[in-house]
């Protein structure tokens, strides 16, 4: 059971973040998904630092004014979901990187840092998780199933006369 004081912290601490963004995406288990992630990189001197940071303080300005942010885009097959919707919950995408290599990344579903989810393919899933992609090595690491082209829903626009007929 859990006491009121610790609801009342879970609803203060993850209330806001359910307007995330990224939450709105439908995804499920073996689809195909990019994850758009803020990444924050600290910069003490300009030798030090990334290409992507360079052309990003280029973009802002440059100069040492503290962090750069971007956004960096991981694109891989959803593996696991765990805990569902409450506040613990979190996901589970694997991609097969340069030279074979396998990286998977957990993401905390209510992460401030994720801006997007988007769903680039839905193949056919036949299981809760897919941990048997591990075992897996070269193209078949990589092949899932067919996957469905998923389109992107587009923002419904309701024409101004219909609004007009509603006042």
């Amino acid at each position: 059971m859990m006491s009121a004081q610790a609801s009342e912290f879970i609803k203060s601490e993850y209330g806001p973040l359910k307007t995330n963004p990224a939450l709105k995406t439908d995804f499920r288990v073996g689809d195909v998904v990019k994850v758009h992630q803020m990444i924050k990189e600290i910069t003490t001197t300009k030798k030090n630092i990334s290409k992507t940071a360079k052309k990003a303080l280029e973009k802002t300005g440059g100069g040492d004014k503290g962090p750069v942010e971007r956004i960096q885009v991981f694109e891989g097959v959803v593996i696991a979901k765990k805990h569902g919707a409450e506040p613990g919950a979190s996901f589970t995408v694997r991609k097969i990187a340069a030279g074979g290599v396998a990286v998977e990344k957990i993401y905390p579903l209510y992460s401030p840092t994720l801006k997007k989810i988007e769903v680039v393919s839905r193949p056919k899933v036949r299981r809760a998780k897919l941990y048997f992609l591990r075992n897996r090595v070269g193209k078949a690491a990589r092949r899932l199933g067919l996957g469905v082209a998923v389109e992107q829903p587009e923002e419904a626009t309701v024409p101004e006369s219909d609004i007009a007929d509603t006042k």
